[in-house]
């Protein structure tokens, strides 16, 4: 699925919900892969052991699973190390060499930020401080997206 083609969706679920559905910022999807205020760590989103959370190349078969089909993080978020690629809303582009609090990514540029590994990827890939680019329009078979939510749901 493309980043654009994840904008329609978006405005379409958004306007059939009600809700406030979007795509994370690649710090909020770090924060939420590192296991946020509960964070011990880990290498990978929930453990040092690659295995244990994440469908990369080495456990996959080389095709996507069923979502909760390894540990969750301290959060108890599932796949954020592996299964897919995720979409994240910030354009792609370097970190600030100042010290920032929830920073966005540049105002403008060519790609869009990826985070997280995929079935296709090898464990390195898997990190959770690992990070990608894509253009908009671009599709791969192991890119998907993970919603975040601005307001409370009914």
């Amino acid at each position: 699925v493309s980043w654009n083609d994840c904008q329609d969706f978006i405005r379409k679920l958004n306007s059939l919900t009600g809700a406030q559905f979007r795509m994370p910022t690649e710090a909020e999807w770090e924060f939420a892969a590192r296991g946020g205020n509960k964070s011990k760590g880990y290498e990978y989103s929930g453990s040092n052991t690659v295995g244990d959370v994440a469908w990369y190349y080495d456990n996959s078969g080389g095709k996507t699973h069923a979502v909760k089909t390894k540990a969750a993080n301290e959060l108890g978020i599932y796949d954020m190390s592996g299964n897919v690629r995720e979409w994240c809303s910030d354009w792609y582009g370097s970190y600030s060499s100042s010290s920032v609090t929830d920073p966005t990514g540049p105002a403008s540029g060519s790609d869009r930020v990826i985070r997280g590994g995929s079935w296709f990827w090898n464990a390195s890939r898997c990190r959770s401080a690992d990070r990608g680019y894509y253009e908009p329009t671009g599709c791969d078979i192991d890119l998907g997206v993970r919603l975040a939510c601005s307001a409370v749901l009914p």
